[in-house]
């Protein structure tokens, strides 16, 4: 037993559990983990668990509901205030870009109401924007 109505969290279960099973059978743990424990996992995971294996368990979790939102979101914070985190803008837009970059930018403009386009024009400059511009197209 692990996770809720428990004294202390069996990490080595959600492991088990996170790390063994096919997304279609996340999410359907995932839903019948709500009507369990009338918390979702996500919330779960965040009351249950710190430092990195919680980071990584929540960004599964993120993933199995929607890739397009996970990527969209990690899109914006690494623009969003002061200075730009070149590294997680690159490795999205570079990794996701032949894979489903349409429904990231679709994702993007839905949750923070700017296209992906007008933020990286926003951001970053010269040769640099152009390049990521020709990979992300037109808005």
């Amino acid at each position: 037993a692990a996770g809720e109505k428990r004294w202390g969290t069996d990490e080595s279960k959600f492991n088990l559990i996170i790390g063994s099973r096919s997304i279609p059978q996340l999410k359907a743990t995932f839903d019948e983990y709500t009507k369990i424990a009338q918390r979702d996992i996500y919330s779960s995971i965040d009351r249950e668990m710190s430092g990195d294996l919680k980071k990584s368990f929540k960004t599964v979790v993120q993933c199995v509901y929607s890739h397009p939102v996970y990527f969209a979101e990690r899109l914006y914070y690494s623009m969003k205030g002061a200075g730009t985190d070149d590294d997680t803008l690159v490795r999205v837009v570079v990794t996701r870009c032949e894979i489903d970059l349409v429904e990231i930018k679709q994702k993007f403009l839905e949750l923070f109401h700017k296209t992906l386009g007008t933020m990286i024009e926003g951001d970053i400059s010269g040769d640099y924007r152009k390049l990521l511009m020709a990979i992300v197209g037109p808005n």
